[in-house]
């Protein structure tokens, strides 16, 4: 008990940094939004799905990958969050833009035409895997819960969980977006939305870049 009461204040936090991630919306969520309108639910959850399983394999990739290189090189936590935190600051500074921006949303349907249920989870896997800004932000989540001593089943906590929560939101997003009411509801609430996603983001940057451990 005591091992998990140790890391448990930094799995929480790598948890509400996913979530404010996911509030956020980027291509993985602008699309299962757009199918959802456009197509329907089952083509949404398709998506949703697709994109949570790629969710869950940045995940893997990324905390197992730091955990092996930690392993070997206890002195590279040091680079990895000062790297985390950096680009932490950098969400932060993008989410205040996009706070101030007076653009909505814009949710629009995939091209290349209406596909079966397992096109569009292929579609919403790809869109995961191939979105640069994914490996960036696991390897910010991932820093938020590890420690140089942080054992194995810290990171699968953090897999796990993230997968989890992916699942539930990004159904939730294809459930509720089959209907442009929603869509617009969601614009009116942007800027708030962006405004805590700002502060949360710098004040998760500012601690890992003075975490000493």
């Amino acid at each position: 008990m005591q091992d998990v009461s140790l890391y448990l204040p930094g799995i929480l936090l790598a948890y509400s940094a996913f979530l404010l991630g996911i509030a956020s919306p980027g291509p993985n969520v602008l699309a299962v939004m757009g199918t959802s309108m456009s197509v329907g639910r089952a083509s949404g959850i398709a998506l949703a799905m697709g994109v949570a399983i790629g969710s869950f394999t940045w995940a893997m990739l990324t905390a197992f990958g730091l955990s092996a290189l930690l392993a070997t090189y206890a002195s590279a936590l040091l680079i990895i969050k000062l790297f985390g935190g950096a680009y932490l600051l950098w969400l932060a500074y993008k989410a205040f833009k996009s706070a101030a921006s007076r653009h909505d949303i814009e949710a629009k349907e995939l091209q290349g035409g209406r596909r079966t249920a397992f096109g569009y989870l292929r579609r919403g896997y790809i869109i995961q895997m191939t979105n640069p800004k994914a490996a960036l932000s696991w390897i910010a989540i991932i820093s938020l819960g590890l420690q140089d001593d942080a054992p194995l089943w810290v990171a699968a906590v953090i897999v796990i969980g993230t997968f989890i929560l992916s699942i539930i939101c990004h159904l939730l997003y294809a459930l509720a977006f089959s209907t442009p009411f929603m869509v617009r509801l969601y614009g009116k609430a942007r800027r708030v939305i962006q405004g805590v996603l700002g502060t949360f983001f710098a004040i998760a940057g500012l601690k890992l870049l003075t975490s000493r451990s």
